[in-house]
């Protein structure tokens, strides 16, 4: 059964994959009509057709992994990343029988992929639950979380079709800059996956000596040439590639390591992608959005945070605090996860505020869904990766 729950997460990406073209043809059908318009062309009918197949076989791969590990499978990065994006693809399909927008698959289904894409590049061995997972907490807690995120990623797709077609490509100016920026960002993914995927291959192996934070003699094994090294390294077998840098305990070396390399192929990725297109990967895009409403995907970000928002503050600071005070007998210990769930929640209430108060909507309030999406990114990575605490099992 463990094969066939890998099987449905393939046949799931690769009917995610097929699907974005259809949207694409969906797009070109439209020839200047309403996005709004409430029947569905062919293209778009089969489109979606093809993601909900896709999501079905998602979550056979969910209930068939659950079924072989005997609990919930949301306990490592593979597994709650592919929750994730599993809850991200339910989210797209029902805002988009709500609002027949056919182009939000050609942003959002791509953030998908990506999204399993990074976590297929995890461990995906089925382990038993840890002690401190034991409990029915655990599938309370993150689904709700995930299902939260997944529903305010909606908003970051949104926003970015704002982005793309309302800014003004032929000049330069901040707003292109970040635009960019956020492309690179998205390229910088790929080159997780391709950095990765690459080492294993060739099956690259080093391994050094290191201090912890705790001050004790430990061993670690790396996947990929060591440009960041441990505290106080020293390699174990001669002829080990050396590293560069040095970071102190508290650092998880090894995958700021992969952080690192992530960011150098994506620039390089980055770069090569620029010099075939000839222009900015956003000015690319913009004739995707030439028969989008700028006032029907500024809504549609808008409510995705109205209802994500809640179902984030369930499951990031209620739930969360109530399985802290049973686990650790505290509700609270700024432990990094936290604090980054707390500053989370605390922007997204700063989102609403200036919404609803200040009256921001439109470019601002599209930027800062894209702002507020990259802190949920920076907590799944760089929090994950490269900051040890106590939620550092789920690496």
């Amino acid at each position: 059964m463990a094969n066939l729950s890998s099987n449905l997460l393939l046949i799931a990406f690769i009917l995610y994959l097929v699907a974005i073209p259809f949207f694409g043809g969906a797009i070109r059908q439209k020839k200047g009509l309403a996005e709004e318009k409430k029947s569905f062309d062919k293209w778009a009918k089969i489109g979606i057709v093809i993601t909900i197949i896709g999501f079905i076989a998602q979550l056979g791969f969910f209930i068939t992994r659950w079924i072989v590990a005997g609990h919930a499978p949301l306990s490592n990065l593979f597994e709650y990343t592919t929750f994730f994006g599993m809850c991200l693809v339910a989210s797209f399909i029902l805002i988009y029988f709500i609002y027949k927008t056919s182009i939000l698959g050609m942003f959002v289904l791509p953030i998908a992929l990506l999204i399993i894409a990074y976590a297929s590049m995890f461990p995906r061995e089925i382990s038993p639950l840890i002690p401190a997972l034991q409990s029915h907490w655990l599938q309370i807690h993150v689904s709700t979380v995930a299902l939260g995120e997944a529903i305010l990623a909606v908003s970051f797709g949104a926003a970015l079709i704002y982005l793309v077609k309302a800014i003004d490509h032929t000049k330069r100016s901040k707003s292109t800059f970040w635009l960019e920026v956020i492309m690179y960002s998205i390229v910088s993914v790929v080159g997780f996956i391709a950095v990765t995927s690459t080492f294993a291959i060739t099956d690259y192996k080093a391994s050094y000596s290191y201090i912890d934070k705790n001050g004790s003699e430990n061993q670690i094994e790396y996947s990929m040439p060591a440009v960041i090294g441990p505290n106080e390294w020293k390699v174990i077998e001669d002829g080990t590639f050396e590293p560069w840098v040095q970071v102190p305990g508290i650092i998880n070396a090894k995958k700021l390591n992969t952080v690192v390399w992530s960011l150098v192929v994506g620039l390089g990725l980055y770069v090569l992608i620029r010099l075939i297109l000839r222009k900015r990967i956003g000015a690319a895009l913009q004739p995707l959005t030439k028969n989008i409403k700028l006032d029907l995907v500024d809504e549609i970000s808008y409510r995705s945070v109205l209802i994500g928002f809640p179902v984030f503050t369930l499951g990031g600071l209620v739930f969360a605090m109530i399985w802290a005070q049973i686990a650790w007998t505290r509700f609270w210990g700024w432990d990094p996860k936290e604090v980054w769930a707390l500053i989370t929640w605390l922007f997204y209430a700063a989102f609403l505020h200036l919404r609803l108060a200040k009256g921001w909507h439109g470019e601002k309030s599209a930027w800062l869904a894209v702002i507020g999406f990259a802190i949920i990114m920076f907590n799944l990575i760089a929090v994950n990766l490269v900051i040890a605490g106590l939620h550092s099992y789920a690496g």
